[in-house]
């Protein structure tokens, strides 16, 4: 080693201040991963965005996508998993990341029942329950975020700060004026 300092990005769970357990579907993604390469993709949440953009989620992009990536289809990997595995604590801390999962929700096209079913067993619910409590500031009746809601607002708040509400939601603008007459999700 030449003294240089090795950077590593702490997880989110480290800024959140809770623990991580053994997931299931971790294991899955990994080993989907390695099934469905992407070339430029050098760690598991680098390939989690390009799936998420190569099933048309955009709103968070990598700027050394691969052209042409092709995800695993949706019988190996429903977006219900796609949208857990976004929001898992051991991913590391990157922000944008819940963004996807958001949009993903936001578009409304999810198995509730199953999201909800991951959910639990992969110990998401206060990031979706707190996710939840966000968007219904822009949309409050939105049926899949309230659904989230329903099932998660009763979950502790972290000690941190998830997300800023603003970046779940882009702004309505009226033409000839300089501030946003108000916010939709991000759909």
């Amino acid at each position: 080693m030449n003294g240089a300092m090795i950077r590593t990005e702490q997880r989110l769970a480290d800024r959140l201040g809770t623990t991580v357990h053994v997931s299931p579907l971790r294991f899955k993604l990994e080993r989907l991963r390695r099934d469905w390469p992407s070339d430029s993709a050098n760690c598991l949440e680098d390939w989690l965005v390009d799936v998420a953009n190569a099933r048309g989620v955009r709103v968070v992009e990598r700027p050394d996508a691969p052209a042409g990536f092709q995800p695993p289809p949706r019988e190996a990997m429903s977006n219900e998993e796609l949208v857990v595995g976004l929001c898992q604590l051991q991913c590391l801390d990157r922000p944008q990341m819940l963004r996807l999962a958001a949009q993903l929700i936001s578009r409304g096209d999810l198995d509730w029942a199953g999201i909800i079913r991951l959910a639990r067993r992969e110990r998401v619910t206060r990031v979706l329950g707190e996710l939840s409590r966000l968007a219904l500031r822009i949309d409050p009746q939105h049926a899949g975020w309230r659904r989230l809601q329903v099932e998660f607002g009763g979950e502790p708040s972290f000690r941190d700060v998830l997300l800023h509400w603003t970046r779940l939601a882009e702004p309505i603008m009226q033409p000839g004026r300089p501030n946003a007459a108000g916010w939709k999700l991000v759909a």
